[in-house]
């Protein structure tokens, strides 16, 4: 059989090995026939599958990574140093501020208590608490001008993952994974690494296909085994009775469809039990990590008891871009940067648990030449407020909600590297230059994928709906490598 580039030999191989060879084979060489002749992309139209689709143009993104810290991690003790801050600790705070709990606000400005320190060739000032992500300064743009104006958890997530603060929209992986397909028919080209505490907030809508088919929804891999649920057959239909029992099930499916031609979602929905059968094989490989060297694991801070679980799920994401997939997105728990309270001991165990596996993530994609066409994303939905919260002793205090100037930062893919991006004021309140709207940050990422926002939209109720859903937004161009 002639392969090409949407079969991978190993998956043919491992699947030779257990028991659903033949299934794979028929299903691969079906898609193949279809692939051997695509039709023309349509992106705009219903195009239910998830087979890989041509950018419209040339594109430098072929895959995307974001590490989501759901919460919002402090830009004023992270990435953003201010010397006012430092001068005037202690005293009020000159302006007005936005607060999100007025029950327990001051107006008494908090620097930050941990050093900033110069780090690559650069001279990129970041945190002592982050050291590992201050060794891979050269290969990121910290985006220091982020802004989504709204103040609540839910709302701000929504709108850097979906564009709106209206719950279930598409999230972003699904309109990647609707404009580009993936890059393997073994995978799911959408997947969400959940972490072992608890959802972030707003749960399932992190990863909602919102009103786009069924299959651009993300599809979850669990922090403990089993990764998947209800992936792995039950001990009396391994091998040759499930071979045997999906090949007749695709037969009668083949045969219900020819009976209701143009029903793209019920072809959809074949397809999605065809990519699980295949999943049985490349799934488990793909989560695999006993095949890694010691030196990789220990890169990614899987021998220590902090880092391990983190670590743990950076690898799995680097193996799944590796494999073809779209969009991984790794999360963490619920509210895991959101220190109201005592952030002089939690901020350091949070930046602890995920500093060494973020940095490992980019230097291992950078030395296996899969940087140049990754994006990998980290940051929340927000930052934090230059006052106190909880003013009641040191080991109570912590900071309110900041999504009026907060920083996250990206690497690969197009981004420039070694580069700080835009300003606060003094204080590190509010974006003040080359502010970095969620819809600009959403067209430029569409911009380094080879898509035009304005023509990737999917007709429901009658309307156009899109990603981006304002004439405001715009690549910004000082991102660019």
């Amino acid at each position: 059989m002639v392969m090409d580039k949407q079969t991978d030999r190993r998956e043919l191989l491992t699947a030779a090995g257990m028991g659903l060879a033949g299934l794979v084979a028929a299903l691969t060489m079906k898609e193949n026939k279809l692939l051997a002749n695509p039709a023309k992309p349509d992106l705009v139209g219903r195009s239910f599958d998830t087979i890989e689709k041509p950018a419209p143009k040339p594109a430098k993104a072929k895959s995307m990574i974001s590490l989501w810290m759901q919460g919002g991690p402090s830009q004023i003790d992270l990435f953003d140093p201010k010397e006012e801050l430092v001068k005037r600790h202690g005293e009020t705070f000159p302006g007005d501020i936005k607060y999100d709990n007025a029950a327990q606000a001051s107006s008494k400005i908090l620097a930050p208590p941990w050093k900033y320190r110069h780090y690559g060739e650069c001279g990129m000032e970041m945190s002592e608490l982050i050291p590992h992500t201050g060794a891979i300064a050269d290969d990121i743009t910290l985006i220091r001008s982020m802004h989504t104006g709204v103040n609540n958890h839910g709302q701000s997530i929504r709108a850097m993952n979906s564009g709106t603060t209206a719950a279930m929209h598409p999230v972003l992986g699904s309109w990647l994974t609707y404009g580009l397909g993936g890059e393997t028919n073994s995978l799911p080209p959408y997947v969400a690494l959940i972490d072992p505490g608890q959802l972030p907030v707003d749960g399932v809508g992190n990863w909602h296909n919102g009103y786009l088919p069924s299959v651009y929804q993300g599809t979850v891999i669990r922090p403990t085994e089993p990764r998947i649920l209800n992936l792995t057959p039950p001990a009396r239909l391994e091998g040759a009775p499930q071979k045997k029992l999906l090949s007749y099930l695709q037969k009668l499916n083949q045969k219900d469809l020819q009976r209701k031609p143009g029903e793209l979602d019920y072809q959809a929905r074949i397809n999605m039990y065809e990519l699980a059968a295949r999943m049985q094989t490349a799934a488990v490989e793909a989560m695999d990590l006993s095949g890694e060297t010691a030196e990789t694991k220990q890169l990614y801070g899987m021998d220590q008891p902090e880092t391990k679980d983190f670590g743990s799920r950076c690898l799995i994401a680097r193996r799944l871009i590796e494999r073809g997939v779209r969009f991984v997105q790794v999360f963490t728990q619920n509210q895991f940067w959101d220190h109201h309270g005592s952030i002089l001991k939690s901020l350091p165990n949070a930046c602890k648990k995920v500093d060494q596996p973020s940095a490992a993530l980019v230097t291992d994609l950078k030395r296996r030449g899969l940087l140049d066409e990754t994006v990998v994303h980290w940051g929340g939905e927000m930052g934090r407020l230059p006052v106190i919260q909880n003013d009641t002793g040191e080991a109570n205090i912590g900071r309110d909600h900041n999504t009026y100037g907060f920083s996250q930062w990206v690497a690969g893919g197009g981004f420039k590297a070694g580069y700080v991006h835009g300003k606060t004021d003094e204080f590190s309140h509010k974006a003040v230059e080359d502010i970095v709207n969620h819809y600009d940050y959403h067209h430029t990422l569409f911009h380094l994928f080879g898509l035009r926002p304005e023509e990737l939209y999917f007709e429901h109720n009658g309307q156009k709906r899109k990603l981006i859903q304002t004439d405001q937004s715009k690549v910004i161009t000082k991102l660019l490598a």
